[in-house]
C-alpha cells in the first residue's frame, strides 16, 4: 500500500472518531462469508458502522484523533474491526445477540471499546456495556420520573370521585 493511500485511510479513521466519539474495537476472526455478511447486514440495520482496519493504521488514527486512548493499544493485536455508532450501547447489544447460543470463543468478541470517554478493555466488559443507558433512554426515564407524581394525583382525584358517586347512587336507591 502507498504512503499516500495510508494517510488517506488515517484521516478518514481520525475523522470518524472525532464524528462518533464512541467506538467498539472487536475481533471477527474466523467468521465465514455468510456470518460476516450477516453481521454487516445486523449493522447496516441498527446504523453502525463497521470497518476492518489495519491496527497499524488504527493506532496512528488513535494518535492523531487528539485525545490520550494508549489504554487501547495493548488491544491492537490481530484482526481489528470497529464498529462506529451514535447510539453508545448499540455494538455491545449487537454483539451480544449476534454471540447468543455460540458456545466456547464466539466472534465477533470484544477487545476494547471508548464509551462516555471511559474505556471498557476486555470481553468480560460486554454485560456493563449492554445495560449502559443511551442519552435518549435517559432522557425517557426522566420524563417518565417526572410525570409519575402526576399521575398518581390524577388517579387519587378520579378513583376518589367515582367512591363518592358509588356511595351516593348507593344510598339513592335505599
Amino acid at each position: 500500500m502507498k504512503k499516500e493511500d495510508k494517510s488517506v485511510i488515517i484521516g478518514q479513521l481520525s475523522e470518524q472518531l472525532q464524528k462518533y466519539g464512541n467506538f467498539y474495537l472487536t475481533d471477527i476472526e474466523a467468521l465465514n462469508a455468510s456470518k460476516t455478511g450477516a453481521l454487516r447486514r445486523a449493522c447496516f440495520k441498527k446504523e453502525i458502522k463497521l470497518v476492518v482496519v489495519k491496527n497499524t493504521l488504527l493506532k496512528k488514527a488513535l494518535e492523531n484523533a487528539g485525545n490520550d486512548f494508549s489504554p487501547l493499544y495493548d488491544t491492537l493485536k490481530g484482526n481489528t474491526a470497529v464498529m462506529f455508532s451514535t447510539v453508545i450501547n448499540a455494538p455491545a447489544r449487537l454483539i451480544k445477540d449476534f454471540t447468543r447460543g455460540i458456545k466456547g470463543d464466539a466472534k465477533p468478541r470484544l477487545k476494547a471499546a471508548y464509551v462516555q470517554e471511559m474505556f471498557y478493555v476486555g470481553a468480560e466488559n460486554l454485560d456493563a456495556l449492554v445495560n449502559l443507558k443511551s442519552r435518549e433512554e435517559m432522557i425517557a426515564d426522566v420524563v417518565s420520573l417526572l410525570q409519575s407524581p402526576v399521575r398518581n394525583l390524577i388517579s387519587a382525584l378520579s378513583s376518589g370521585g367515582q367512591a363518592i358517586h358509588g356511595i351516593l347512587k348507593t344510598l339513592e336507591e335505599r
